[in-house]
């Protein structure tokens, strides 16, 4: 099966993870973009820290975003890019707010609620997205691995 995604997309996901982590967020960025234009609606990467707020999540940031510049809370002819398997909350978002599809990087193992955990979207009660996952994943996981490994590096 072929699968249609844009790599530029990602690529505009990947560089909001970078900038968060230059303000010591975990690097996760997200892109939301209109299916029929495709055209960046939103972007943003974690802002937990910057703003003090444990939801504050890319996936979340993006959602809230759009939601106010398009004035409606159904996002039904959107996609996702966001360079981590969603967690549980993120996931419910994008199935609250009716995205269309989800494309995402690296797959976690602890945390992720897609592919992993209690993959959320087997649950018949929650709008399920085409998913699609491993989109530029070894970009997406080095991000990941190269800011933890220097956390670690300097504690």
């Amino acid at each position: 099966m072929m699968i249609k995604y844009n790599d530029k997309w990602m690529q505009v996901a990947i560089n909001e993870a970078k900038l968060a982590s230059n303000f010591s967020e975990v690097p996760v960025g997200a892109a939301l973009i209109d299916i029929k234009s495709d055209k960046l609606i939103s972007k943003s990467g974690n802002n937990i820290i910057r703003k003090s707020h444990p939801l504050a999540h890319a996936e979340i940031e993006v959602i809230n975003k759009a939601v106010r510049r398009l004035k409606r809370k159904n996002l039904s002819d959107t996609a996702v890019y966001v360079t981590l398997e969603p967690c549980a909350m993120c996931a419910a978002a994008i199935s609250e707010a009716r995205i269309a599809k989800i494309y995402f990087g690296a797959y976690d193992i602890k945390k992720g609620s897609i592919e992993n955990g209690i993959r959320i979207f087997s649950q018949n009660s929650y709008f399920r997205p085409e998913i699609y996952g491993g989109i530029l994943e070894t970009d997406c996981s080095k991000i990941l691995k190269d800011f933890f490994h220097k956390l670690r590096n300097h504690q």
